[in-house]
C-alpha cells in the first residue's frame, strides 16, 4: 500500500502569526508514570496529545496482560521499570522498529534488583515477559550511562517506589544528561528529594505527593519554528507556552539558532522569533550529546542556508525512530548536500569524539521526495525547506508520535500542504 505523501510549499517566504505549541512528551510522560505511583489523584494540565504520551497513559490506566507499546520508545522504557514492580505477570512488546531497539541494560538492572524479566525472543530487546515483584534484592545497581539517559530516567522514577530506595552507579560516557536532570527535577516537585554527587545518584524510600502539575510546551517541537524563521524571508512568529527557564535541554535551540540570525525574546510568557539578519558564519560547530533530538533541526537549517555543519555528540541517533544519522545523510544526498562521519582515525582517535561534516546548500531544481522512515522528527525537519522550494514529505502522518497538529499549525503560517 502506498503510504500518503504531502507537497510543501510557501508562496511569500514571509512568515507572520501564532502558534500555541503542544505539552512537552519528555515531561508529560514522566508526570504520568509518577501519577501512576501517587496513592492520591492529581490533575495533569496541557498533557501532550502525542502517540507515545496517549499509548503510556492507556497502559497505566488499563490493567492487561499484554502490552503493544507501537513505536513508543520512551514509554515501553518507563513501563518496563513500573511494571517490573507489579505483582502480576505481563508480557510487554511492540512495533518491529521497536524490536530493533536494545532494552537490554534497563532489563539487567531491573533483574539485579529483583525484578523477574525474561525476553521471549531476541536477547537484549522486545519482547519481554515481565513476572512479579516478590522482594528487592539489591538496592545498589550499575548501568551504562553512555547508550541511553532513558533507562536511567525509568529506574530513576521507580526507586522511591522501592523497598529500599535505590542507588545508581553511573558508568561510561554520559549522554543527554539534561533529560536525567529533568526527570529529578519533576521528582523533587512531587516531593522526592535525591541526590546526584560525582557518578551517583541516590534516592531512599519515598512517597510521590500528589500535587496537579501543567506541562510547559516542547522545545522539541520549537525546534521546527527555528528552521522556519531562519529559512524564511522575514519572520514575525509568536510562541506560546514555552518556559525561558525550562527543564527541558532542547531549549539550547535559541542560542543555536542566534548565530543564523534568528532573534528570540520572551515577553510576558511569549517567545517571539524573528529573522535579524542573515549569518554570517562559515561554519557551525555544536555538540549535541544533551539535546541529540534537535540535530535534524540544525542540519536542515544548515543545508538551507549553505553553512557548513561540524556536529558531534550523535551517538544515540542510531538506536532513535530510525538510524538519523544513516537517515540524515540519504535524505540531505538528495538534496545536494553532504552529511558524513569523518574519519576515525584523524578527528577521533584521541579525543575519541565522532564528527560529522555537513557540507554544501540545497539547490536542487527538482522536486524531492523525503523518505521519514517512520520517524516524527525527519518529517517535522524537512518540511520547513518547502520555504525555499516544493518538497514532497512522505508519511506526513507520522508527526502524530510526539506533535499531531504539526500540519494544521503550519498551514497557519501561510504553507501550502496539499
Amino acid at each position: 500500500m502506498d503510504l500518503e505523501k504531502y507537497i510543501v510549499s510557501h508562496p511569500t517566504g514571509i512568515i507572520k502569526g501564532q502558534i500555541n505549541l503542544e505539552g512537552s512528551k519528555s515531561i508529560s510522560n514522566r508526570v504520568l508514570l509518577i501519577k501512576a505511583q501517587c496513592e492520591e489523584k492529581f490533575n495533569i494540565s496541557n498533557l501532550s496529545p502525542s502517540d507515545d504520551t496517549i499509548v503510556l497513559k492507556d497502559a497505566l490506566n488499563n490493567q492487561s496482560t499484554l502490552y503493544n507499546m507501537g513505536h513508543a520508545g520512551t514509554s515501553i522504557r518507563f513501563l518496563t521499570a513500573f511494571l517490573a514492580l507489579s505483582s502480576n505477570s505481563q508480557v510487554i512488546t511492540g512495533s518491529e522498529r521497536m524490536l530493533e531497539r536494545p532494552i537490554g541494560p534497563l532489563v539487567d538492572a531491573l533483574n539485579h534488583i529483583g525484578a523477574d524479566i525474561s525476553y521471549t525472543d531476541k536477547k537484549g530487546y522486545p519482547p519481554l515477559k515481565i513476572g512479579r515483584f516478590t522482594t528487592q534484592k539489591n538496592k545498589s545497581v550499575h548501568i551504562n550511562s553512555s547508550i541511553s539517559s532513558q533507562f536511567i530516567t525509568a529506574l530513576c522514577l521507580i526507586a522511591p517506589s522501592l523497598p529500599d530506595g535505590l542507588e545508581i552507579e553511573l558508568e561510561g560516557s554520559m549522554v543527554s544528561r539534561s533529560y536525567i536532570e529533568m526527570t529529578l527535577a519533576v521528582m523533587e516537585y512531587f516531593g522526592i528529594e535525591s541526590t546526584w554527587e560525582n557518578d551517583t545518584i541516590k534516592i531512599t524510600p519515598q512517597k510521590y505527593q500528589a500535587t496537579d502539575f501543567t506541562v510547559e510546551a516542547d522545545w522539541s517541537a520549537a525546534s521546527y519554528y527555528y528552521i522556519i524563521a531562519a529559512l524564511s524571508k522575514e519572520c514575525q512568529l509568536e510562541i506560546y507556552g514555552l518556559s525561558e527557564n525550562s527543564l527541558q535541554g532542547d531549549q539550547a535551540i535559541h542560542k543555536l539558532a542566534a548565530k543564523f540570525g534568528v532573534s528570540s525574546t520572551f515577553k510576558s510568557n511569549i517567545l517571539h522569533l524573528s529573522k535579524s539578519k542573515n549569518p554570517s558564519a562559515p561554519l557551525i560547530e555544536n555538540n549535541f550529546i544533551t539535546h541529540p533530538d534537535i540535530a535534524q533541526s540544525l542540519a536542515t537549517i544548515c543545508a538551507g542556508l549553505g553553512i557548513g555543519g561540524l556536529f558531534s555528540g550523535l551517538q544515540t541517533l542510531s538506536i532513535k525512530e530510525t538510524d538519523r544519522t544513516a537517515a540524515l545523510k540519504t535524505e540531505l544526498k538528495n538534496l545536494g548536500v553532504s552529511f558524513s562521519k569523518l574519519p576515525t582515525k584523524k578527528f577521533a582517535q584521541k579525543s575519541g569524539i565522532e564528527y560529522y561534516m555537513l557540507q554544501g546548500k540545497i539547490t536542487s531544481d527538482k522536486l524531492v521526495s523525503i523518505v521519514t522512515y517512520k520517524d516524527h522528527r525527519m518529517a517535522m525537519s524537512f518540511a520547513p525547506l518547502g520555504l525555499l522550494q516544493d518538497i514532497i514529505i512522505q508519511d506526513p502522518e507520522v508527526v502524530s508520535k510526539s506533535y499531531p497538529s504539526y500540519w494544521e499549525d503550519l498551514k497557519k503560517l501561510g504553507f501550502t500542504i496539499s
